[in-house]
């Protein structure tokens, strides 16, 4: 079954097509990653599947509804974005992980923050930092844990290993993959080619704002 589907979707900005009549399936339990050039579209796929910005023409489906029959804010917790460049909220990291929490009138589970936290080798003494002391691959993880919070159905990933080293990188995909195993649904942008392959069952490339190939990578993952 699919999770998500893009039907014909195109996305003109000021007279520049970014997008041309593209579609897709994403079926559920499914992981797969989005490569090509910058400036191809592969970001702008994203935005729309996380309902941020609207095709100009085509349909998107979610659950085989389409997206605009969803509320904004239910889609969006049942659909979660990490951005390329990570956005905290408030000024400590605790605070930013007790916000999901917060927004949906519930006790922080301090439970799941520490099961996160070991699943992607995050240290449990940076729930005291202030978001200023955070490195740039911290705060990448820091996103990426709290959209994790309320296990959504799809996770949107924008090149969230980017600002990380080696080693982090390889804790993340682990952990990602885990979850994956689990059921998590994966739709991710990235410009590492190796990590495509090694997180992707299918892959699709993106240039001009057309989907130039979609290639099965792994039955399984």
């Amino acid at each position: 079954m699919s999770v998500l589907r893009f039907e014909n979707i195109s996305v003109m900005l000021h007279g520049h097509q970014i997008l041309g009549d593209i579609s897709f399936e994403v079926q559920q339990g499914e992981s797969i990653t989005i490569i090509g050039p910058s400036g191809s579209g592969k970001s702008t796929i994203l935005k729309l599947a996380s309902s941020l910005i609207s095709p100009t023409r085509g349909t998107i489906y979610f659950q085989g509804k389409p997206m605009d029959q969803y509320a904004p804010t239910e889609y969006r917790q049942r659909v979660a974005y990490c951005f390329q460049q990570p956005y905290l909220f408030g000024q400590t990291v605790r605070g930013n992980l007790a916000f999901p929490f917060t927004m949906r009138g519930r006790a922080i589970d301090e439970t799941r923050i520490k099961d996160l936290f070991e699943l992607f080798h995050m240290d449990l003494q940076l729930l005291e930092k202030s978001n200023t002391e955070l490195s740039g691959g911290e705060m990448q993880r820091i996103c990426l844990i709290r959209s994790l919070l309320f296990a959504p159905e799809v996770l949107l990933l924008d090149e969230v290993t980017s600002a990380l080293d080696t080693e982090n990188t390889e804790w993340v995909e682990q952990g990602l993959m885990q979850l994956h195993k689990e059921g998590l649904t994966l739709l991710q942008v990235t410009h590492n080619l190796d990590q495509s392959v090694r997180m992707g069952q299918r892959r699709i490339t993106v240039k001009d704002g057309h989907i130039t190939d979609c290639e099965v990578l792994h039955g399984e993952l």
